[in-house]
């Protein structure tokens, strides 16, 4: 039950510890987390990006509604699509697959052919939704994990995608910025820290079907 311990900990920081900095090992441990989240087909459509650079932190906080966890966090996390997920996209998947597992041409060729015709009939704008579920996803994992290793976090969609695209310099690698998590560990004095949790009762929120 200790996650659970973990979960109840955890919430949305709003104001972070600046002079507290994620050591190595904790970054390490997300940056592995991320790589394993689980994405449709595996295909991993998002890139995570990790500042630590002070002024560009600061230089983001006026696109992120003002939210000062960007500046004042360890690290700041940005959550990325790509642009690009076509047919070499694909075929470069299929590529790690068959070194990593060995499996022949044979057998991966149905499902390949299969995705790339799949994502050639979609439109750009199905894509990218697509991929973006992918992000949630990403985040939700990272979410837990922050918990797990009491990594203070909080997650983020206030803020003007457009403009973090263009400070980060985000077109020139075919990336999309879509949500945003500042980590790093909770201001002593962060009056949400203490507050109750607000959840719906069990018997409400869950329904068993036996």
């Amino acid at each position: 039950m200790d996650i659970l311990n973990k979960l109840q900990w955890r919430y949305a920081v709003k104001k972070f510890d600046s002079d507290k900095k994620l050591p190595a090992k904790k970054l390490e441990v997300l940056k592995q987390a991320f790589n394993l989240t689980a994405t449709s087909y595996g295909l991993q459509p998002v890139k995570l990006l990790i500042i630590e650079n002070q002024k560009l932190k600061d230089q983001l906080v006026a696109h992120s509604w003002n939210q000062p966890q960007v500046a004042d966090a360890s690290h700041l996390l940005v959550f990325c699509i790509h642009n690009d997920v076509d047919e070499n996209y694909i075929k470069t998947y299929f590529n790690r697959v068959k070194q990593v597992r060995e499996t022949p041409d044979d057998v991966l060729e149905p499902f390949r052919n299969f995705l790339i015709d799949d994502f050639g009939s979609k439109t750009q704008e199905e894509i990218d939704t697509w991929a973006i579920k992918q992000a949630y996803l990403s985040m939700g994992n990272l979410l837990t994990v922050c918990a797990a290793e009491d990594i203070d976090s909080c997650p983020m969609e206030g803020f003007v995608s457009e403009k973090y695209d263009e400070i980060l310099e985000l077109q020139a690698k075919n990336l999309k910025s879509v949500l945003v998590m500042p980590v790093g560990y909770r201001a002593a004095d962060d009056m949400f820290a203490d507050f109750k949790k607000v959840r719906k009762e069990l018997s409400e929120a869950i329904e068993e079907i036996i």
